[in-house]
């Protein structure tokens, strides 16, 4: 394929080890718009074979010099690139996703790989350390000490729907892994099989030019629910990559735990990212942020893991302009197509549990018909949302939520009430800062990110970046799904004691 075209016909076909087998059985795609293809259906068995190969692969992957691993992380960034119009081209067809945000995504994965390259060649993420011998301490000797991280051997991971390039097939999981020293097995998402078809051609031809083991990477299509269950509990997997749903999530992250030897499960589960907005920045801004809110909670028809879902105010007027403002902002907002049938079925679903709810008053109601999601707007008080949890819980899509409280005291206590979350947001103006010192540190025990004056769509992919939170936004708040620091999700400390300089690890040497 001629990677300046954008055709590009899908063979369907899992990428195990540098081979791509054909399954015994098919599933068909369900594109946005564009033709459908067959794909084949993920097994136990292929997954058996992706994860042997993988440990196969360990045993010379995971002790490449940094400068190889650099190279070939490059080298695959460089290769999607010489696909990048195919890739946007099945990509929006598969997903209904714009042009511009495709190529955007794009981007920011090739972007994270590059970055990987760079991060891995500072060295700085060993975080080695060094105590020398003692051999003359009383009562006793020291011995020479160094320690290192080094990786975990093979790591699993799991597509995200919403994301087909940057949480996907090569995307930051799989990027943090290579970048380790770990082999990678990705269980692509059925939505977009195609574009994770090209993605993995892309890998493939990556590993060939840098000569690495063919097992370092596999893709495996679609499948039942025995296919992930097969993934994480395979005995050589040492590490699990997530993003997708609580219950989804929940799921894997307890098998997990109850296989005979219990891995790490890294799950990004979702969250409502609350916004909170002060007395000041209300009376001056109100109106401003309101139509900020909306432009954000509809960006990408609602479907990002950081959409602000819910918005925090004082009752009265200035609290009343901003509600004013952000449903005349959301009703100006056209119907987009989301990602898949079952997810506009999803939206649909968390809405009608709104409509069912005395506890909240409809600000904008719409009907979202089929794979159109249109935008939806309620109100609650502080009591309320306290008493019915469910009204916290996520819903995909363009839908928000203002919760009125009576005063500052009343929204601390509102905070303090919020479950883990990806992000939580603070607007402000200078009259706020007393207000803002007492709520930042409920905060900080509630959310991985914290904006102040901004709004939380959008991560960017840098060194200081926390995409994780306090359970149920993900299932380990001490790890971070993007930027350089997810690279530690995916290695391990080792003490190395009285080792001969000639025999120690390159890195130490």
């Amino acid at each position: 394929m001629d990677g300046t075209s954008p055709d590009f016909t899908p063979h369907g076909k899992h990428l195990i080890a540098g081979d791509w087998v054909a399954g015994e059985t098919r599933f068909t795609s369900e594109p946005a718009h564009g033709p459908a293809h067959d794909y084949s259906v993920g097994t136990p068995d292929l997954v058996d074979r992706a994860c042997r190969a993988a440990e196969d692969a360990f045993w010379t992957y995971g002790y490449t010099t940094r400068e190889q691993r650099a190279v070939f992380l490059g080298k695959i960034a460089d290769e999607i690139e010489a696909r990048g119009a195919a890739i946007t081209a099945i990509g929006t067809s598969e997903t209904g996703l714009p042009e511009a945000r495709l190529e955007g995504e794009r981007g920011r994965t090739t972007g994270q790989l590059r970055l990987f390259a760079s991060h891995i060649r500072k060295g700085d993420y060993l975080d080695i350390r060094h105590d020398q011998a003692l051999p003359d301490r009383q009562p006793l000797a020291r011995p020479e000490l160094f320690m290192m991280q080094r990786p975990i051997g093979p790591v699993a991971v799991f597509g995200a729907s919403n994301f087909p390039l940057a949480f996907s097939t090569a995307g930051g999981d799989t990027a943090a892994a290579l970048a380790a020293g770990c082999p990678v097995v990705v269980k692509g998402h059925s939505a977009h099989p195609g574009t994770g078809e090209i993605v993995a051609e892309a890998i493939h031809a990556a590993i060939v030019a840098c000569d690495m083991p063919a097992g370092v990477f596999s893709l495996i299509q679609g499948g039942k629910r025995d296919v992930g269950q097969a993934l994480v509990q395979h005995p050589l997997i040492k590490a699990v990559g997530f993003t997708g749903s609580l219950g989804g999530g929940r799921a894997l992250f307890d098998l997990c735990a109850q296989r005979p030897e219990p891995i790490p499960f890294f799950g990004e589960l979702g969250s409502v990212n609350p916004m909170f907005i002060l007395e000041q920045a209300s009376s001056a801004r109100g109106e401003e942020i309101g139509t900020g809110w909306a432009g954000s909670l509809t960006m990408g028809a609602g479907q990002f893991c950081t959409n602000p879902g819910i918005a925090v105010v004082a009752k009265g007027a200035a609290g009343d302009a901003f509600v004013k403002s952000a449903a005349a902002a959301l009703q100006d907002v056209a119907p987009q197509k989301m990602l898949t049938d079952g997810i506009a079925a999803a939206y649909r679903d968390g809405k009608a549990r709104f409509d069912a709810r005395n506890a909240v008053r409809p600000v904008l109601t719409t009907d979202p018909e089929g794979r159109m999601a249109t935008p939806n707007l309620y109100e609650t008080d502080a009591e309320n949302y306290l008493r019915d949890q469910s009204l916290g819980e996520e819903v995909f899509g363009p839908l928000g939520l203002v919760v009125r409280v009576s005063d500052r005291a009343e929204m601390e206590h509102l905070a303090r009430g919020f479950e883990g979350q990806l992000t939580a947001t603070i607007q402000m103006d200078g009259g706020d800062a007393e207000d803002a010192r007492r709520l930042l540190p409920i905060l900080e025990r509630k959310a991985g990110r914290l904006l102040v004056n901004g709004f939380p769509t959008g991560v960017e992919v840098a060194d200081t970046m926390v995409h994780g939170g306090p359970y149920p936004a993900s299932t380990n708040f001490g790890a971070t799904s993007v930027g350089t620091l997810s690279i530690r999700r995916f290695l391990r400390p080792v003490c190395y004691q009285n080792v001969p300089a000639d025999v120690l690890p390159g890195d130490l040497a």
